[in-house]
């Protein structure tokens, strides 16, 4: 049990998943925030860099300092893609607990990050004991890790949506479709024309059909789940609000069944898990009902006609798809109840 407050270092803490992590983190009652990482705005306190933090944190940002970073007891790093894997080696040989928010250290095998990132994995050493972050399924292994990849955000949601059928053997492992809608935070804090608002206001789009890197990422942890290798179609899209990622999966069987069977499956594969809660049957989740807390809202459907499961899996992309997640394993490393610093319901408005 922890008697002690957690020194904990944030570097890249004024991207969208960052300053979500400081938010949460402000409030966590076990937690010291000692370092705001931001090459960006050094030198400026964090409450100039977003307002909302006046007279509730004031802290200065600095860049990236790992001898001053090595005075804490975890460093989250929630950097672009390529970025986290050339400072948390230095942060590991230091004897910090890593939590990183990126990519970089998310896969089991490190060709399949080379392949999907078109770039060479520099410490494929550290790729092999860094535990993917999804505490539904990996718990015990994350109370033990000093590195953890925490997972992307359609990720969590598809892996979470589709879980319970392969692990019950009753989905056909050919032809499951994941068809996906994310927020614009899920682009990260740019000023890329296409994130404008101009140009994403009053307009919904499919992007990188194919060929989207978390397409690997779920594949992993479903082929894990299912003891067989799994492919599948994975196509997101961007919606025109803030928040929140929905996925609709559809999971041929391999026999008949039922919308109450089907329901009753989930609460009892997730019967134990507070953050995931699984809707009664004839009920669908939307993305408000999330938005700024930690669960997944799940629904189930039998399409009697295809003999088809349809799941709907909702998240708030940048809390359980990226800082909530972060904190609830951050919890598991130091042995505090996992809810701690996130029980606490979404924004609903």
């Amino acid at each position: 049990m922890v008697i002690f407050m957690i020194k904990a270092a944030v570097l890249g803490a004024t991207g969208y998943a960052g300053i979500e992590l400081v938010r949460l983190l402000t409030n966590h009652p076990e937690v010291s925030i000692e370092i705001l990482g931001s090459q960006s705005f050094a030198g400026k306190p964090i409450s100039d860099v977003y307002q909302s933090f006046r007279h509730i944190l004031e802290k200065e940002c600095t860049e990236v300092d790992l001898d001053e970073a090595a005075k804490c007891d975890i460093a989250f790093t929630a950097l672009p893609h390529g970025a986290s894997k050339e400072v948390i080696p230095a942060l590991i040989e230091k004897g910090l607990k890593v939590i990183d928010l990126s990519g970089d250290y998310r896969y089991d095998d490190a060709a399949v990050y080379e392949e999907w990132y078109g770039e060479k994995h520099s410490s494929p050493e550290l790729l092999k004991e860094s535990v993917y972050g999804l505490p539904e399924l990996h718990r015990e292994r994350i109370k033990k890790a000093r590195l953890i990849g925490n997972p992307g955000c359609y990720t969590t949601c598809s892996i979470l949506g589709t879980a319970p059928l392969l692990a019950n053997k009753i989905a056909e492992t050919k032809n499951i479709i994941v068809d996906a809608k994310s927020g614009v935070t899920g682009a990260g804090r740019t000023t890329s024309l296409p994130y404008s608002f101009c140009e994403c206001t009053e307009n919904s789009k499919a992007y990188k059909v194919a060929t989207h890197r978390h397409t690997s990422e779920i594949e992993q942890e479903l082929s894990n789940i299912a003891g067989e290798p799994i492919i599948l179609s994975f196509t997101p899209h961007l919606i025109p609000q803030k928040r929140g990622i929905l996925s609709t999966i559809y999971v041929n069987l391999n026999r008949a069944s039922s919308t109450e069977e089907l329901v009753e499956l989930y609460k009892e594969y997730y019967k134990d898990e507070f953050f995931v809660r699984v809707k009664n049957v004839g009920e669908l989740p939307e993305t408000k009902h999330v938005a700024g807390s930690n669960f997944v809202d799940i629904g189930i459907t039998y399409d009697k006609r295809l003999q088809r499961a349809v799941v709907v899996s909702v998240i708030d992309n940048i809390v359980k798809g990226a800082a909530g997640q972060a904190v609830q394993n951050m919890n598991l490393l130091f042995g505090l109840d996992e809810r701690t610093g996130l029980n606490n319901p979404g924004f609903y408005l």
